[in-house]
């Protein structure tokens, strides 16, 4: 119990560390005024830059592998293993913590990100072949529609799909795709106004060129 309780608490203050926001700060401007109002990496890559978008991207996927990955280790490793504990759901403890910290931070009022980024580092962590080729599909559909939200969304989708036929298709245990798929449609879910507005058909379509 005491690596699942210090899991669950490292994984939602990483998850709670605003890299947007910070990219941000580095500017001299609060994110949450431009554009979108998000603190992903979309909304940073349209105001601040490319340079400061990618980096955004990247820190809060490492937050998903960090969580589901480093964290447990490093937790047994410290504070001592506990034998009888399922590896998997120490994992699975990791994943949701960061999550909901990335979505409901602490740090900013309980008001995040979607979750996207950090979903996909999580994936990487528990279901990898079914991540790598979900972000695959995240290209194609983005290349093709220009629609960041659309991708995301389907992606998110299909990962979920992914970890039940691919990454666990002959395992005994259903529990982390019942956990991927419960973290893909809570991404989905904090896409609802995109999806709105995918459905009225005036979704902003991403381009490479900051906003002016």
């Amino acid at each position: 119990m005491k690596t699942i309780i210090l899991t669950a608490i490292f994984s939602y203050i990483i998850g709670s560390i605003p890299f947007g926001y910070l990219a941000g700060l580095t500017k001299g401007v609060d994110i949450r005024t431009l554009g979108s109002k998000n603190i992903g990496a979309t909304n940073v890559f349209r105001n601040l830059g490319k340079k400061l978008g990618i980096t955004t991207f990247i820190l809060d996927m490492l937050k998903g592998v960090t969580a589901v990955v480093i964290i447990p280790s490093a937790v047994k490793y410290f504070f001592g293993a506990e034998p009888e504990l399922n590896e998997a759901y120490v994992a699975i403890t990791g994943a949701i913590c960061v999550i909901l910290g990335h979505s409901f931070p602490f740090t900013l009022n309980f008001k995040g990100g979607k979750g996207v980024a950090t979903g996909l580092g999580i994936a990487i962590g528990l279901a990898p072949i079914s991540a790598l080729t979900g972000f695959a599909l995240w290209a194609i559909i983005f290349r093709a529609t220009g629609y960041v939200s659309l991708a995301s969304i389907i992606a998110a989708a299909y990962v979920a799909l992914g970890s039940w036929f691919i990454d666990y298709a002959s395992a005994n245990s259903s529990i982390i795709p019942i956990v991927i798929s419960f973290l893909a449609a809570l991404v989905i879910i904090k896409h609802r106004t995109n999806i709105q507005r995918l459905i009225n058909g005036n979704e902003n379509r991403f381009s490479f060129k900051k906003d002016k």
